[in-house]
């Protein structure tokens, strides 16, 4: 994120509108703003030690650079702020920094604020923060002012250069970036000006409105910014969204319009609706200390039992018109090695008998009482029904009561990871392309979801696949992964969905921003 006159020229027309923008009423349509993008995606902190969900990454993704990035429209890795990177030996994985580099504040970026950036994520371990993306990160150390050398705990590594590109990633300056503790988004985003993306931030107002203007001394993966100022609006409605989408008021709305307004919008004049390679997955997670249950066994049969309860078709048929579909594994459907356990072990359909057997077995009083807790803003305005129908189906089996509660997010994301929820709702948006990621960040030990869950035989697995150059040998071991995981029940995946955008037809680029890397460009777009 970087500043540049021309988001200051809109600061004074757009600032006026703030109060109403943060309620969802949108911007003017002054296209002296350049694109204008609107979301109801919630920033937690820009700060990238801070911060590991979508919202943030948005911001991130335009205004901090990282080593290594994905091109528009690419899986491939390629050098951002590197020039390039390789294995040194097989626990040694060396990157030569560009010359010449600088942050938004005039600050040389060097070897030196690489390692930075990612010694202190480790350091700080902010419990929001993406700390558990680095546990293959042994040490990392600047050999020189162009030279950082990354020091593995396991040889051959074949996720860690994809690491490099996610919410772990991005560079900022040593300078003016404290070493122990997260900087706020006003310092972030105004003072400190740690960015050297293709973006810098110029007026900023945390979930109300951030404005982008082109970095022109931006050189990276992503190639010049075909458009020289980007306005990003929160909105608390996905119904404003999709309103001001449809008249125009903005030019783009990514995230989260609701599966009715999307086949609405499918058959409105002046707009388009984009849609991308899928791989969201939403899921239940289960707090292993304070769910319900006696001892290990019994937990793990009443999380067994809610598995065998559930009925993904019609969460995805009625709640959501077939725009996110059953998903039966950790590992979405369509990525590699993906196979689906929890269909194997707990049905395609709820199964009274079976759930009733994992109780009974365990010796488990019925029926079991649950406090299940969801977010009504952060992962679309059906939350509100798909938990009413979670609900609802497990109660339907006699086995279980169930107290909804739901919390916003910016409060939800503080409490979840405060044992304040037994069960709760969470979405993941991978970081890279590749299997691993939707299991070592759940299930090593120190992972993001601080769940309490933690298991030497599966920390053995994600080792070993991580470390194998075989592909049929790794997708053996992701796949016995994948069961164990679904015979422990620490999550309950629910569904997976595509990537959604709509845009006026006079927008350019988005097709181009919606790949497998799941990173939503700006730099992408232009209108025609």
């Amino acid at each position: 994120m970087h500043i540049h006159r021309g988001a200051a020229a809109v600061a004074a027309t757009t600032l006026a509108g703030l109060a109403l923008a943060a309620c969802g009423a949108g911007n003017t349509g002054d296209t002296d703003a350049g694109i204008l993008v609107g979301t109801t995606d919630k920033v937690v902190s820009i700060d990238p030690a801070g911060s590991y969900d979508n919202g943030s990454t948005q911001v991130q993704t335009q205004a901090y650079q990282y080593l290594m990035n994905f091109p528009a429209g690419s899986t491939d890795l390629t050098p951002d702020a590197a020039e390039s990177c390789d294995f040194e030996t097989p626990t040694e994985y060396v990157c030569t920094v560009k010359d010449g580099l600088t942050f938004a504040n005039g600050n040389e970026l060097t070897a030196s604020d690489v390692a930075f950036s990612f010694q202190r994520i480790v350091d700080i371990n902010d419990p929001n923060g993406p700390a558990s993306l680095l546990g293959a990160m042994k040490k990392v150390e600047a050999r020189d002012d162009s030279t950082v050398v990354f020091t593995l705990a396991a040889p051959n590594d074949v996720t860690f250069p994809q690491v490099l590109a996610t919410s772990a990633g991005p560079i900022v300056d040593e300078e003016t970036y404290p070493a122990d503790k997260v900087l706020d988004d006003d310092a972030a985003a105004v003072k400190a000006q740690g960015f050297s993306g293709p973006y810098t931030i110029g007026s900023y107002k945390k979930n109300e409105l951030a404005e982008f203007t082109r970095n022109k001394d931006y050189d990276g993966a992503f190639g010049t910014p075909k458009n020289d100022a980007v306005t990003l609006t929160y909105y608390a409605d996905a119904n404003n969204l999709k309103l001001d989408v449809q008249n125009g008021k903005i030019d783009v709305a990514w995230r989260s319009l609701t599966p009715t307004d999307i086949a609405s919008l499918e058959k409105a004049d002046g707009v388009t609706v984009h849609k991308g390679d899928g791989g969201e997955l939403r899921y239940i997670v289960f707090n292993l200390k304070t769910m319900p249950g006696d001892d290990d066994a019994q937990k793990t049969a009443i999380r067994q039992a809610v598995a065998s309860s559930i009925d993904r078709d019609e969460l995805s048929e009625q709640v959501y018109k077939g725009t996110y579909t059953p998903a039966y594994s950790a590992v979405p459907e369509g990525q590699t090695a993906a196979t689906e356990p929890f269909k194997e072990l707990y049905g395609e359909k709820p199964d009274v008998d079976k759930a009733k057997a994992f109780l009974d077995e365990a010796g488990v009083a019925t029926p079991v009482e649950l406090n299940l807790q969801y977010n009504p803003d952060h992962y679309g305005s059906n939350s509100d029904q798909e938990y009413a129908m979670v609900k609802r189906q497990l109660e339907a089996t006699k086995l279980f009561t169930v107290d909804l509660q739901s919390t916003e997010w910016t409060t939800y994301s503080e409490e979840r990871v405060k044992d304040a929820y037994p069960m709760y709702q969470l979405g993941w948006f991978p970081d890279f392309p590749d299997p691993d990621n939707y299991l070592t960040p759940f299930f090593a030990p120190n992972n993001f979801l601080q769940s309490h869950y933690e298991d030497t035989t599966t920390t053995k697995l994600l080792d070993t696949e991580r470390t194998e150059s075989d592909a049929t040998a790794r997708a053996k071991t992701l796949g016995e992964v994948q069961e164990r995981v679904a015979q422990q029940v620490p999550i309950l995946p629910l569904l997976t969905g595509s990537q959604v955008a709509v845009s006026g037809d006079d927008v350019e680029g988005v097709d181009d921003t919606l790949d497998a890397s799941f990173k939503f460009r700006f730099a992408s777009l232009s209108k025609g």
